[in-house]
């Protein structure tokens, strides 16, 4: 049988949920906000009698009434990453248990869209904003700023931001980095690769120069360079800018200049890949070169994934913990959003080498 309710076309309201559980408009105002007290009898009853009548409460009214949209903002770099997906699970995991939606912005590594996305998410009054942040110089940071002056608490992942004091989840990019070259020239490769390294056009001669670019890039990208550099000094093997990639963070790019490193009078021997364009821009620059792996070329690289390990041979891989760096992250903002957190906090969580079938010792010439 339709009830008058069924028939109309107009939603049912807090005071008919109101009148329905038999409380006040203010007790059932309180039930369905999601804030204040109300005691667990009471709350069942008007849980009870909303359902009943088919009431759904409005987020934006709630909002407006609480100031608290159960909502958290995500900003990464490429969605269609295998890494980034795994991050923004984690997050969207551990927030769902909370209560908390959450809405993701994709960026491209463009710092113009990671502005326009911040403002955007605060246009709709997130209650917390993670973001793997492009932000480099001390003028990019502006929009982070914002956010934290709209009362928005902001977590960084994956990468820290010079100038600015936040709470960070990320990893230990140089150490991982360090111990795969080590691996390398363990089983005596010298001459070895670094595929991406600083986007200067022109390429640096010295370390110094070298760091100095660097330096301008994504935190990331300057810790694996340091690691790499650590593990050669590390092994008093001499550093050889040639054996640095410069330029356009491309697959095509990281084709091109791998194979240039393959055909040097004293060719890389191994290659060692901090991003996953950076490994199949490595595998084609072989292939089209008729060589093969590990026989002829040595390859570890950043970010392992289902397809590492089916490939044949089977890619040896650094592994983060992705959905764990999300989870870390977005139960470090929640903590931001309920006021437990009165310092910065910054975590910091292993990666594994993943020792597969890509790595032998070079071959004699």
């Amino acid at each position: 049988m339709t009830t008058e309710r069924e028939r109309s076309a107009n939603p049912p309201t807090i005071s008919e949920v109101a009148a329905a559980a038999g409380v006040g408009r203010a007790t059932a105002a309180r039930t369905l906000g999601g804030y204040g007290y109300v005691s667990p009898e009471l709350r069942e009853r008007v849980l009870a009698a909303a359902d009943r009548i088919g009431y759904r409460a409005n987020a934006l009214a709630r909002s407006m009434s609480t100031g608290i949209t159960h909502t958290l903002g995500v900003i990464v770099a490429d969605i269609g990453n295998p890494f980034f997906a795994g991050v923004v699970r984690g997050i969207s995991d551990a927030s769902r248990e909370r209560g908390f939606d959450t809405i993701v912005l994709s960026t491209h590594e463009s710092l113009s869209e990671e502005i326009a996305a911040m403002n955007v998410l605060i246009d709709k009054r997130v209650d917390g904003v993670v973001v793997a942040s492009a932000a480099v110089d001390r003028a990019d940071v502006a929009h982070l700023s914002a956010a934290i002056e709209h009362g928005i608490p902001v977590v960084l992942i994956d990468r820290e931001v010079s100038h600015l004091d936040l709470d960070a989840v990320v990893i230990d990019n140089r150490e991982a980095a360090r111990e795969a070259v080590e691996s390398l020239i363990q089983v005596g490769h010298t001459r070895i690769g670094f595929v991406w390294g600083p986007t200067t056009e022109e390429r640096p001669r010295t370390r110094r120069e070298l760091l100095a670019a660097a330096s301008k890039n994504l935190w990331t990208d300057a810790e694996r360079l340091r690691g790499y550099l650590d593990a050669l000094d590390d092994a008093g093997i001499p550093f050889d800018p040639e054996l640095v990639m410069v330029g356009a963070k491309t697959e095509d790019h990281a084709s091109r200049d791998v194979a240039r490193m393959l055909t040097l009078p004293e060719r890389a021997t191994a290659i060692f890949c901090t991003e996953t364009d950076a490994m199949t821009g490595t595998l084609r620059a072989l292939r089209a070169a008729r060589m093969s792996y590990p026989d002829d070329v040595s390859l570890i690289g950043f970010d392992d994934s289902s397809w590492a390990a089916v490939m044949d041979p089977p890619l040896t891989m650094i592994a983060q913990p992705m959905s764990e760096l999300g989870e870390t992250a977005a139960s470090t903002l929640l903590a931001l959003i309920d006021g437990k957190l009165t310092s910065r906090s910054r975590h910091t969580l292993e990666t594994r080498l993943i020792a597969r079938a890509s790595v032998s010792a070079p071959q004699s010439r």
